[in-house]
């Protein structure tokens, strides 16, 4: 089993910055892709940021230019870097980690995000 606690969540101001951080711990084996979704109320889960073993990077258009999603291998952590936040930010930010022998992704507990106007 694999469990991924995430932190960093908060209230903050439309054009403030946030940090999310998430740690993956147990039986860990090679993590791939690690990423970050995030879901606001009413709206379905969608994709923010992804970044694969390699260092490749993928974001939502809607970010791009204001997150960067980052990983420490040997800390089993993925980070993203939130600046320039704006009020559509608003969501429960998830983490997703994919790992060689695992049939399914692993989730975060989710993390609040809140950027008032």
């Amino acid at each position: 089993q694999v469990q991924l606690v995430e932190s960093g969540g908060g209230l903050v101001q439309a054009g403030g910055s946030l940090r999310l951080s998430c740690a993956a711990s147990g039986s860990i084996t090679r993590i791939n892709v690690m990423g970050w979704y995030r879901q606001a109320p009413g709206k379905q889960r969608e994709l923010v940021a992804i970044i694969t073993s390699g260092g490749s990077t993928n974001y939502a258009s809607s970010v791009k230019g204001r997150f960067t999603i980052s990983r420490d291998n040997v800390k089993n952590t993925v980070y993203l870097q939130m600046n320039s936040l704006k009020p559509e930010d608003t969501a429960v930010y998830y983490c997703n980690m994919a790992l060689t022998g695992y049939a399914t992704p692993y989730w975060g507990q989710g993390t609040q995000v809140t950027v008032s106007s």
